[in-house]
């Protein structure tokens, strides 16, 4: 298998509002449809992601569906179109696929969401919190409360609540893993809420990893640099769009294919040892 050529910047403008439109992207990310093979690395998993409608969250559906995990998928009631062409493929790969629209900020619905998820599956062994907000702001002077807090609602008390949830069904050799971002090192602070909510998720991802190491389950985080998933054109501005990607050595955004492999490892029970890891995926970009 070849690496696909992949687009580099300059994109033309394309602003989306939030959460964004796969269908609306130029060029159409690649979440791994045509060039993703499993190799059997989780078979009898059940794994639930949320934001796994497109973007990242859809590849590693994806992924893990062709290393024989059943999947089930969290996203908001707006995004159903992806999410039946991310159930699609798993089912395609002749796993059990599940979607369960929701706002996984919302107590109640992430609750419900758990509950269902087990249900359908028939137990959990591995959670990625992956769904995400991003809004980009010129000034300080725009950031309001109410947008700091919907951003940690999200992108911070949303994983953490939905660990607790699902730490009762997770038996010893089970993951979460949590998407970070380079933001946590390296923040942009044109989107200050989003990367310092990315900085919570790292040390999150480390506490617990301390926490939990007795009950036998693993806790890691990836963190990606640029990757281009609907959430760019709906979080950032038109400049840094049109030129995304083009400040990291391999002059690109990754794709969210080229992640997956990164989630199906700290899925894997081949990875039993590694917890607490901070996986950088960032195209050649070093962050301390």
């Amino acid at each position: 298998m070849s690496v696909p050529r992949y687009p580099k910047p300059p994109f033309k403008p394309q602003q989306q509002k939030f959460p964004g439109k796969t269908d609306k992207m130029e060029p159409r990310p690649d979440h791994g449809e045509e060039s993703y093979i499993g190799h059997g690395l989780l078979v009898g998993k059940r794994a639930l992601i949320t934001g796994g409608d497109s973007g990242i969250g859809a590849a590693v559906a994806i992924a893990f569906a062709r290393e024989g995990a059943d999947v089930a998928i969290a996203y908001l009631p707006t995004e159903q179109k992806d999410a039946d062409h991310t159930l699609k493929y798993v089912r395609d790969a002749g796993r059990n696929g599940y979607g369960h629209p929701c706002d996984v900020s919302d107590p109640e619905q992430a609750e419900a969401l758990v509950r269902a998820t087990v249900e359908k599956l028939g137990g959990l062994d591995v959670l990625v919190n992956n769904a995400a907000y991003q809004r980009y702001f010129e000034n300080f002077d725009e950031i309001t409360l109410d947008e700091w807090h919907k951003t940690f609602a999200t992108n911070v008390h949303a994983p953490f609540n939905l660990v607790r949830l699902a730490v009762p069904h997770l038996k010893e050799g089970g993951a979460i893993i949590n998407t970070a971002s380079v933001q946590s090192k390296k923040p942009n602070p044109s989107i200050l809420p989003y990367a310092t909510s990315k900085g919570a998720i790292a040390n999150l991802t480390i506490g617990l990893a301390g926490m939990l190491a007795s009950q036998g389950i693993r806790v890691n985080a990836v963190l990606p640099g640029p990757i281009w998933t609907p959430l760019i054109p709906a979080g950032m501005s038109e400049e840094e769009l049109v030129n995304f990607g083009d400040h990291v050595p391999m002059g690109r955004p990754g794709q969210p294919a080229e992640l997956a492999s990164a989630y199906v490892m700290l899925a894997a029970d081949t990875a039993s040892y590694t917890s607490g890891a901070l996986l950088n995926v960032s195209g050649g970009a070093v962050t301390l």
